[in-house]
């Protein structure tokens, strides 16, 4: 793909404070939380689907919860048989008969509790794999601009570790909130059965945990998302880095790559330490307020027990409860802190899901046939910038007729690959009109602009998989002897057949080839496409001056009765070119062939020359 160069990575180094881009995905220092309900609001509208199946597994919570809860009475009753038989004869037949019924309880609930954490792993995972399939599909719906604001490692982690934080948490919280609530409510019902004296004292001694809880939550929700903020802001930096790592070892750069590592980290440590501190605070404090309740329980209870107000049952059922009644203000306070960091993730993923898309082209009827266009090109007034504040294409126009052989030339900034770009509707133009056999650009799809053309870019871009798969890419029923016959004629063939398995090797890490031998690959694919036209973009940069002459010869064959645009800077290669445009400054400077842009003595004579002084 063409694309609008972005700044070097030795440049990026530069950049001081956070975020790491400007865009979407960039705040984070003293930056408020949005709206949780809002975004879980978003989140349960998106799993809609999966809405009856999660009401199932919530089911499966509450009755295998409750099932459990009768198990502290059967207890009791259990204790007050056995204690009573100790003065005469214990009723073994009625204290297995109950026993008998605890297991079975116990039982049932755990039948439940295994369904329930079964349906939401398959529920959490298929929707996992809907928001990456989502995400994907979205990206291929994104404008290039969008590109320009936000880094391709922020991206990749909205796809990774926001969605894998969605997927896990959703898992495990769910399940252990529904549970944990009704684990609560029913245990404080139950305490109020056995005996409300007590069950005031458990409620009064919790009272603390819940106002703790509530404070711990309020201040911890900006820490998660910060931390999630930065997690993306970091993988964008390493992202960027080590893609650029030979940049950043030539120019030394590595102390300023350490250091602004170094300091997105630090944002990422003090973020994610702070969150996990204030979720970290919940357990002991909880246990702390559980055991104090256990405390004042034993002592009421006692003191009850005395006066001949309860059974010593009623005791060991309170005890009983009373951790039931008081571990879940721990579970149900981890499961919130999951919620948050869910809620977190999900606004950066439903943030890029929202993100303004290509305009919509269904309705669009015109369309031109790959085997019957003919290939006229113009361009009328066009006008451009990649923001509204700089114009990049001041008032460019040009006809180019079918089958010729069109050269863009000029000076790095003129905006040479800013046309192809537009030629392509990589970008939507600002004003004017760029037309295909008379037909505009704009009232044609993407797609059927994109199969118009094969291209050849100065950065090559291979793929994980065989030689033959990276060089009939999304082309259907090529055969064997058009392989060959195109990659012969690029001069790939016979290294081609050094390699292990020849064409069904498979291009990986442990595959050595050169950046010639990559670009050389590239332009036989381009030749495999075999569209009507043709760009060719610094196509011959990273290549040899014999290897060049034998993809020139290649490229004249290539270009061949098809309309072709060949962006060079070194201006010898396109001097049997039909038509020449000059730019300078986005606007053209001259037009007309080789030896007439040189009779002419302007920009292009100048460029020429110093270009073959300097050769």
């Amino acid at each position: 793909m063409i694309e609008k160069k972005k700044t070097m990575v030795g440049e990026n180094l530069k950049k001081t404070p956070l975020p790491h881009r400007g865009g979407p995905g960039g705040r984070f220092n003293g930056e408020k939380p949005k709206d949780f309900k809002k975004t879980w609001g978003k989140l349960i509208d998106y799993s809609k689907k999966f809405v009856p199946f999660v009401l199932v597994a919530i089911a499966c919570a509450m009755i295998g919860t409750i099932v459990s809860l009768i198990g502290p009475e059967i207890l009791s009753r259990i204790t007050d048989l056995i204690t009573q038989g100790l003065m005469t004869k214990v009723d073994t037949d009625a204290v297995t008969r109950l026993f008998v019924i605890m297991l079975i309880l116990y039982a049932i609930s755990w039948v439940l509790n295994f369904s329930q954490h079964f349906i939401m792993a398959t529920v959490t995972q298929k929707l996992s794999k809907k928001l990456r399939t989502d995400i994907v599909e979205k990206t291929n719906r994104l404008p290039f601009s969008y590109f320009d604001k936000v880094s391709y490692g922020d991206v990749l982690s909205r796809i990774t570790n926001d969605v894998d934080t969605i997927g896990m948490t959703l898992n495990q919280s769910i399940g252990m909130l529904v549970s944990n609530v009704t684990l609560f409510l029913g245990s404080l019902l139950m305490m109020f059965i056995t005996n409300y004296i007590m069950a005031f004292t458990a409620v009064l001694t919790s009272l603390l945990g819940f106002i703790l809880m509530t404070q711990i939550m309020k201040h911890s929700q900006k820490h998660f998302t910060r931390q999630q903020r930065h997690l993306g802001a970091i993988n964008g930096h390493v992202e960027e880095i080590y893609s650029g790592h030979l940049v950043v070892k030539v120019q030394n750069a590595e102390k300023e790559s350490k250091a602004d590592f170094e300091r997105i980290n630090r944002h990422l440590r003090d973020s994610s330490f702070k969150a996990s501190a204030f979720s970290g605070m919940m357990q002991p404090i909880m246990t702390f307020i559980g055991n104090l309740g256990y405390v004042a329980v034993c002592i009421v209870g006692a003191l009850l027990a005395v006066n001949g107000k309860i059974t010593f049952g009623v005791i060991v059922a309170f005890m009983v409860y009373v951790r039931l009644f008081t571990n879940p203000l721990s579970q149900i306070a981890q499961a919130f802190t999951s919620m948050q960091s869910t809620a977190a993730a999900s606004e950066r993923v439903f943030e890029y899901l929202g993100a303004k898309e290509l305009s919509d082209e269904t309705h669009k009827s015109a369309k031109l046939d790959v085997n019957t266009v003919r290939g006229d090109v113009e361009f009328k007034n066009v006008k451009f910038g990649y923001t509204k504040d700089k114009t990049i294409i001041k008032n460019f126009s040009a006809k180019i007729k079918a089958g010729s052989k069109v050269a863009i030339v000029g000076p790095t900034g003129a905006g040479k690959t800013t046309i192809v770009n537009l030629l392509m509707r990589f970008y939507e133009i600002d004003d004017g009109e760029i037309l295909i056999d008379d037909i505009p650009i704009n009232s044609l799809t993407r797609e059927n602009v994109h199969e118009l053309f094969c291209m050849v870019l100065q950065d090559t871009w291979l793929f994980e998989g065989t030689v033959r798969e990276n060089l009939v890419y999304s082309k259907e029923n090529v055969s064997d002897e058009e392989l060959e016959r195109a990659c012969k004629a690029v001069g790939i063939h016979h290294f081609i057949h050094t390699l292990p398995k020849g064409y069904d090797t498979v291009l990986d890490d442990k595959t050595s080839l050169s950046l010639g031998q990559k670009q050389q690959l590239t332009i036989a694919r381009a030749m495999i496409e075999n569209a009507p036209l043709l760009i060719l973009d610094e196509a011959t940069s990273s290549v040899d001056t014999r290897t060049e002459r034998i993809i020139q010869s290649a490229m004249d064959k290539l270009t061949s009765d098809r309309t072709s645009f060949v962006i060079a800077h070194r201006l010898s290669t396109i001097k049997n070119s039909d038509l020449i445009i000059v730019l300078k400054d986005g606007d053209i400077d001259s037009v007309g062939t080789h030896e007439k842009l040189l009779s002419q003595g302007g920009f292009y004579a100048e460029l020429y020359n110093s270009q073959f002084e300097r050769d």
